[in-house]
């Protein structure tokens, strides 16, 4: 069960050494610190799918559009999500890219689709974004979020209090921790978690998981030279993935 907390009740709980909210998520086996819910989450983003859809034009191709949602469905119901209420999008873009949002709202760039060389590198995307849900990183993520920015606050109450000579200097070091040490490695924790499920739904929905590695060969190749270091990057690198996912491959026997 996750708890709901005030901003107030967070800083208060951190300093004293007693905020717990910690559940077990079923699909991983893995314990979460969770201060939201799912169905919070979801009502929070309902409005940020819709802003989406009205700021970025929505393809009206009809071939694009099935093969989402056939995809979709193969890969939800491989995930023993087939009942969720999903809904999938392709937007009119070249961007080479895909999303998910709380409450199964998936979208997908034009860009990403064509890029593609078949649907089963498609799948990989879409058993991506499942895993995202089926993990709860967005819940997860949210609250250790919260947590981090309540325990900075606790920190500069701390330190405004104080006599401390280097006041600002301490601050600003603090809040480097906070996003190198804590959100951003626990993001890209996340993004390797959902390959990987998502490699288990493709295989179990009758896809070929090494299209998975083939597609991130192919994105490494497409944006040499482009990206920034990894230890700044809330996704691991290309070549990264490529290496997990062909070792995960291998360990589960699929290929």
């Amino acid at each position: 069960m996750e708890v709901s907390l005030s901003r107030r009740q967070l800083i208060v709980g951190l300093a004293a050494g007693t905020v717990t909210a910690c559940v077990t998520n079923p699909e991983t086996g893995e314990q979460q610190f969770m201060l939201v819910s799912d169905s919070q989450l979801s009502q929070m983003s309902a409005t940020a799918w819709a802003d989406a859809k009205t700021k970025t034009p929505l393809s009206r191709d009809p071939y694009l559009n099935n093969q989402l949602a056939s995809v979709g469905k193969r890969i939800s119901t491989a995930a023993n999500r087939q009942n969720e209420n999903w809904e999938y999008a392709v937007f009119d873009s070249d961007q080479k890219n895909a999303f998910v949002m709380p409450g199964g709202k998936v979208g997908f760039y034009r860009g990403i689709m064509e890029f593609s060389d078949n649907e089963d590198q498609i799948a990989a995307v879409m058993g991506h974004e499942t895993g995202h849900v089926t993990g709860r990183h967005a819940a997860a993520r949210y609250s250790r979020t919260m947590a981090a920015n309540a325990g900075l606050t606790a920190a500069n109450v701390a330190l405004s209090r104080s006599s401390t000579q280097y006041r600002n200097e301490i601050a600003a070091v603090l809040g480097a921790g906070v996003t190198f040490g804590v959100i951003l490695p626990f993001s890209r924790k996340h993004e390797l978690q959902a390959d990987k499920l998502g490699v288990d739904y493709m295989y179990r929905a009758g896809y070929d998981t090494r299209q998975s590695v083939r597609l991130w060969e192919r994105m490494a190749a497409d944006s040499a030279g482009a990206r920034k270091a990894e230890f700044l990057s809330t996704h691991p690198s290309p070549e990264t993935r490529v290496r997990e996912l062909d070792a995960y491959i291998r360990a589960k026997g699929y290929a």
